[in-house]
């Protein structure tokens, strides 16, 4: 088991001196010296689950100009705020995002609980949005692990075990570092310097304030951890998505049902997704082939194919500019591949 350096205290003081001079400027950060705000805390870890800062931000500045305050958000009706999230993925965080809205809103007077406890007590908050909200929002000791910090651990600790065996060790190594000084300022220093001097592949070796401390870098292979298990393929699903247009050139969409895979979502019409699907149109009309879109879920990759015709009937008809901007990831694919 990796040793915990004795040094914690001149660990902890050189990358947090490191932080003063490199800390990132983001959209969602408050200025040094200044309170954070728990409800942008809280948006930006939602919305950075799963998805890169550089996609976040614009959708970070368009969620708080919209809705600037955790009350304004709750307000919101259901199908504004996910053709506002449109595009994130991952869009169960919409749901729950709506919820936890509505529950601080509602039972807490629109004020965030300050401690994990009270945080994780709120509908779709886990252990991290709780971990992360308290240190950085309300300077709890809390310990905040999320990709970042895990590479910095695996390194700084030359972990031997391959994720995602080694998660539990990797958040035990990252809670013994953690004190009551400054841990607003501890979690988001980690998260920086592994966003930007401990990245993926090469790290910036040269640059880190930790190599004294360093075992992956004190054994010459850094760029060895973490160590990685094999990747299991994506089962592989097919489908089929109809682009279907009316005479005044808007497109038919539909709203999915409110669980389950973009449950909730305006989408294309499409056949169910399986090894075989169904392929029943949605409308008569004179069906052509449009060729198809391969998109990877979490849990499965998928192709549609696209079938595209002229009609009418029972459905969301919608402006084609208003839909691109909308839509899923997966339907936009679907939908250019239509009108291409």
């Amino acid at each position: 088991m990796p040793a915990v350096p004795a040094q914690v205290a001149d660990l902890r003081a050189a990358l947090l001196a490191w932080y003063d001079d490199h800390r990132r400027t983001l959209a969602w950060r408050s200025d040094p010296g200044a309170a954070p705000d728990p409800y942008r805390v809280w948006l930006s870890e939602v919305m950075l689950q799963q998805t890169t800062t550089a996609h976040a931000t614009p959708y970070f500045r368009a969620f708080t100009t919209r809705w600037p305050t955790v009350s304004d958000l709750a307000a919101a009706e259901d199908g504004e705020v996910m053709a506002a999230w449109a595009g994130l993925g991952y869009y169960a965080r919409a749901r729950n995002l709506l919820a936890c809205a509505r529950a601080v809103a509602d039972g807490h007077d629109g004020v965030f609980p300050d401690t994990e406890t009270g945080l994780l007590a709120l509908p779709g908050v886990g252990a991290y949005t709780a971990a992360a909200v308290a240190a950085i929002a309300f300077e709890r000791p809390a310990n905040v692990v999320d990709g970042n910090v895990e590479r910095v651990m695996a390194r700084l600790f030359a972990v031997e075990v391959p994720l995602p065996a080694a998660k539990p060790e990797l958040w035990r190594l990252a809670g013994s570092l953690v004190a009551g000084d400054r841990p607003g300022d501890w979690a988001q220093a980690l998260m920086d310097l592994g966003a930007t001097v401990c990245r993926p592949g090469r790290p910036l070796c040269e640059r880190c304030p930790l190599t004294e401390w360093c075992a992956g870098f004190q054994s010459g292979q850094p760029d060895r951890y973490p160590l990685k298990a094999a990747k299991v393929e994506r089962p592989r699903r097919r489908g089929v998505a109809w682009v279907l247009r009316d005479d005044q050139g808007r497109v038919a969409l539909v709203r999915r049902p409110a669980k389950g895979l973009l449950g909730g979502m305006l989408g294309l019409p499409t056949s169910e997704w399986s090894a075989n699907p169904d392929h029943m149109p949605p409308a008569t009309a004179e069906w052509r082939d449009a060729g198809s879109v391969d998109h990877v879920f979490t849990h499965f990759a998928l192709t549609l194919d696209v079938r595209a015709g002229e009609g009418g009937g029972e459905f969301v008809w919608t402006v084609v500019d208003d839909a691109l901007a909308s839509l899923p990831t997966v339907f936009r694919k679907a939908l250019e591949r239509g009108l291409a």
